[in-house]
Parts: structure tokens; sequence; C-alpha cells
């Protein structure tokens, strides 16, 4: 019985022996495990450290990018904001519009204003026109009449079968008077241009008081110069000729004191760049200069065409061959009553070529009115 217990106890201690053991070699087992998943998580920490570290780099490289392109775009409107001030401060208009602070009857009495200065202004021409339209009878009907009642284009056939049977032909006056004007208004362009350049950007001794000389010339009209013109054309032996009136015109000083003012208001600083990139004189001149006043040679050029036009020339041209079309038509006025209509006629022909030169120059006019007397 003893010996039962004892074989008992002892087949106990064996499992007991066995079950610890496997204990401790599975609690070594998860020990080697536990340390082989940190072993891994190490090496993983350590593969995807680098990683981590370029995806930051790459983020941050992302980050900056989008600032330094941000910061690009912000400067890039920043410049082009200020060169479109710079533009706007540049192209502003040289006479600023403020606000009225007029009422509505104000305005409505100002606008009636203007409209009655206009047809005030407008009433020549209208009348000019619809007394070359106008028959015989109805010139010299009483009152008279504005518009007319029976309106014929009688008038200016009558005036080109009387000129068709003049001397010269209709269409020799044409280019006599074609010619004079051309060439004196292209003259004088060049050289009043030329001239104020000088003046207006050069600082030479005598300079001042020859402009002073030019300003004072304005005061004086046709008829004084008439006998010194005459004068010293005939020294020259150009009476007779159309370089009688084509050189005096060279020499209107209204042209050259507009463009003069005119000039002084562009930039210095202008000419000297072109001068710096090695443009000469000639080139600052043809392609900076006179691009840029524009307006001032388009107004001298109205005021050269309407004095040459007009100008009959009979004081030195003799030869009927040389007369201008306005001294063939003021021998066509001086007919007598039965060519009024003619005359008529004769003063639209006249005044077409001035009004249409002034229409379609009207807005360089103002403005070089409105620019000659200022500088910056």
């Amino acid at each position: 019985m003893s010996d039962m217990n004892n074989n008992n106890m002892a087949e106990n201690k064996n499992v007991n022996t066995e079950v610890q053991e496997t204990e401790e070699e599975v609690l070594q087992t998860v020990t080697e495990s536990e340390e082989t998943v940190d072993e891994v998580a190490e090496e993983t920490a350590s593969e995807e450290a680098p990683k981590k570290s370029l995806i930051d780099e790459e983020e941050g490289d992302v980050l900056k990018a989008t600032v330094v392109k941000e910061t690009s775009a912000k400067k890039t409107k920043k410049s082009k904001k200020k060169k479109d001030d710079e533009e706007e401060a540049y192209h502003k208009p040289l006479i600023k519009r403020r606000k009225p602070n007029r009422s509505i009857a104000g305005d409505l009495f100002l606008y009636l204003f203007l409209i009655l200065v206009a047809v005030l202004m407008f009433f020549p021409i209208i009348y000019a026109v619809e007394s070359a339209l106008k028959p015989l009878d109805e010139l010299y009907k009483f009152p008279p009449r504005i518009f007319a009642q029976n309106p014929t284009l009688d008038n200016f056939s009558d005036l080109f079968v009387t000129m068709s049977k003049s001397w010269v032909s209709f269409s020799r006056y044409i280019f006599n008077t074609v010619f004079i004007t051309g060439v004196g208004t292209a003259g004088h362009l060049i050289f009043a241009s030329m001239a104020a350049f000088v003046l207006a950007k050069y600082d030479f001794p005598g300079g001042k008081t020859f402009f002073k000389i030019v300003t004072v010339a304005m005061m004086f009209t046709g008829y004084v110069t008439g006998i010194p013109n005459y004068i010293i054309m005939s020294k020259f032996h150009m009476i007779d000729t159309y370089w009688a009136i084509i050189i005096p015109a060279f020499a209107f000083p209204m042209g050259l004191f507009l463009m003069k003012q005119f000039m002084e208001g562009l930039p210095t600083s202008l000419i000297e760049a072109a001068k710096i990139d090695g443009a000469n004189e000639w080139t600052v001149f043809s392609r900076i200069v006179m691009p840029n006043v524009k307006p001032a040679w388009l107004t001298m050029i109205i005021f050269s065409v309407q004095a040459l036009w007009n100008n009959p020339a009979s004081t030195v041209i003799y030869s009927e061959e040389m007369k201008t079309l306005p001294f063939a038509m003021q021998q066509i006025q001086a007919g007598g009553i039965a060519r009024t209509g003619e005359a008529a006629a004769v003063l639209v022909v006249l005044m077409i070529v001035p009004i249409a030169i002034f229409i379609f120059s009207e807005s360089q006019i103002l403005e070089t009115m409105a620019s000659s007397g200022l500088k910056d």
C-alpha cells in the first residue's frame, strides 16, 4: 500500500516537473518572440525614420515652393498694379473732370445755352449752303428766307460753265491752289517743327529772344507784312512764281508757337533715354518727338491750309496760268447781279476743304489748345 502511494507520488512529481519544464519552455519562447518583435520593430522604425524624414523634407519643399509661388504671385500682382497705375498716370487726361455740383435745372440751362451757341455758330454755314441752292429770284426776295423754297443746282452748273469758258481751264486753277497749299504746308510743318524742337529742348544764346520775336510777330496781319514780303521776294526775283507764296508760308509764327509750347510738355528724360540707346538727333526728332506731338502738327496743318487755300495771291502772281482758285472765284463774284447765284456757289466751293479738314481734326485741335500753355 505504501509502495503504491510512493509510486503515485513519484509519478505526480514527474508530471509536475514536466509541466514546469513545459511552462518554462513556453515562457522562454514567448520571451524570444517578444525580443524578436522588438528587434523587428526597431529595425522597422530605423528603416521608416529616413523615409519619414524624406517625407517631411518633401512636404517642407512643397510648402516652401507654395510660399515662394504665392509670394511671387503677390509681387507680380503688385508690380502689375504699379505698372497699371503708372500707365493710368501717364495717360491721364490733360484736363481733369470734376463732378458737377449743379442741380438738374442748372444742367438743363447749360445744355440749352450750348445748343443756342452751336446754332449761332453753325448758322453762317447753313445760310451759305442754302443760298447756293436758291434760284436767282429767291436770292433777292425780301424779307430773305433762310431755306430755299425751290432748291436747285443751277448755280453750280453755271459756275462750271463759266469757268470752262475762261482763258485758263478750271483744272489749272485747282492744280495751282493744291500745289501751293501742299508744298507750303509741308515746308511750314518741317521748318516750324525743327525750330520748335530746338527752342523747347535746348538752351542756347539768343533762344529766348528769338521766341519773343516770334510771339510779337503773331500780332501782325498779312496786310502789315505784305509790303516787306513783296520787297524781299522781288530782291530774290521770285515775283510771279509759286515761291512768292510758298516761302513766306514756311515762316508762319502761329505754327512755331504752337509746336514749341506743345514740345515743352514732352519729358526730357524720354529724349535722353533715346540718346543713351544710340539715337542721333534726327532719329529722336522724327521717331520720338513728332509722333508724340501729333495733335500740335495736325492743328498747324489746319491753320496753314486755311491760310494758303484762301490766298488769292493777286499781289505777287500776275500770270493767269499761275493764279489760284480763290482769285478766279473772286473774278466771278465781281460779275454783278447776274452772277449772284454763282457767287454763292463759289463761297461753298471755297469753304469745303477747310471745313472738312477741321471736322476730321477737331479733337486734335482741342487737345492742342488745352495743353499749349501747360508745363510739367
